[in-house]
């Protein structure tokens, strides 16, 4: 079994992934990243849609975005609540991820497609690579980047956070919109649905809690077509159909060891809304960072500096969203009257809930 050195192993090719392979090899670190997809964001699972400063953040042009959005809508149990403006954009998520990977190549990092990480083994990472053998990769620092259901987070017994199913299908757009709609919902529990206009087309789905009695999230999903269909904003059969799992739950560990967690991997999603792209950019940046300094000053314990930087750039908005959600979910049947407590667009969020 061929085993390969290097200072930096990333595990996932996704924002977070990328954003730490690209910072840590401009750094001068040799890195290596694995991803299990044979093409980078393929499939999308995300409802593709950025806030207007990351554009400034990036440094990438504009080739994935596919629209600017003005503002956002909401509503509540069918009514309109709020409209605000909050720029935007509806990108297309693969050529994002895709360009965010090739900025890692240029910065100097591998990058191995169709490549699992199997199992980590005396310091070794065992990879599988499609159509060839096993083989090691012996890293001084492993970041997980792996999505929600991460398997480097389980090799540091992190792995038990709270998930929300969610699906999605693309629909047609019966007219152009420039505004996102987010729809609560009493029977979307702990969840909200969405449409995204995306020029001619509609990312559209729902993200929701099962609990006992409760619909299921097909059946509302299709609810809510059909209600989008009735009003005339969209039209047509989907074009397509994605599901995926959203962490809801703050994050609690991000290094252990010479490990560190980045992105959903994580649990850097946004407790309440869901949004993850922003975090995982900054927080993939950062552990790029820390892991560099690591290994350029031969002290692991650089490291903890990851989660202390981490936390005070992020730490304070999601702990406030994870309380947020906890009372979302225990006053649910109260949703009309808690509701401005609990989604980030209204002034109450930001007070004590009374």
């Amino acid at each position: 079994m061929i085993t390969i050195a290097c200072d930096i192993l990333v595990v996932g090719a996704g924002p977070a992934g990328s954003s730490a392979a690209r910072e840590a090899a401009a750094r001068g670190a040799d890195v290596i990243v694995v991803d299990r997809r044979a093409v980078v964001g393929v499939p999308v699972q995300c409802a593709e849609y950025i806030p207007a400063p990351l554009i400034g953040e990036l440094h990438l042009g504009r080739g994935f975005v596919v629209q600017p959005v003005k503002g956002m809508r909401t509503f509540l149990n069918g009514r309109l609540l709020q409209q605000i403006v909050a720029p935007g954009y509806t990108i297309r998520r693969d050529v994002f991820d895709q360009m965010l990977a090739e900025e890692a190549r240029k910065s100097g990092a591998r990058v191995l497609l169709s490549t699992t990480a199997v199992s980590r083994q005396d310091g070794e990472v065992v990879v599988r690579q499609k159509g060839a053998s096993l083989s090691r990769i012996r890293p001084r620092v492993i970041i997980g980047a792996d999505g929600p259901r991460s398997k480097v987070a389980g090799w540091i017994s992190c792995n038990k956070k709270e998930l929300m199913p969610a699906v999605q299908v693309r629909v047609a757009l019966a007219q152009l919109m420039e505004f996102t709609e987010i729809f609560l919902d009493n029977r979307i529990y702990g969840g909200y649905g969405w449409l995204f206009p995306r020029g001619n087309e509609a990312n559209v789905g729902v993200g929701m809690k099962i609990r006992n009695g409760g619909d299921r999230i097909g059946r509302v999903l299709q609810e809510l077509l059909a209600r989008l269909a009735a009003e005339g904003k969209i039209k047509g059969k989907p074009l397509g159909a994605t599901a995926g799992w959203v962490p809801v739950e703050a994050a609690q560990t991000l290094r252990a060891g010479n490990i560190l967690l980045a992105g959903d991997a994580a649990g850097h999603t946004h407790p309440i809304t869901g949004a993850g792209i922003p975090q995982a950019v900054i927080g993939g940046r950062m552990a790029g960072k820390w892991a560099a300094c690591a290994v350029d000053r031969a002290d692991l314990s650089a490291l903890a500096e990851y989660e202390s930087e981490w936390r005070e750039f992020f730490g304070e908005a999601l702990e406030k969203a994870s309380s947020r959600r906890r009372l979302l979910e225990r006053e649910w049947d109260r949703l009309e009257e808690i509701v401005k407590y609990c989604w980030v667009t209204f002034k109450e969020y930001h007070s004590e809930y009374e």
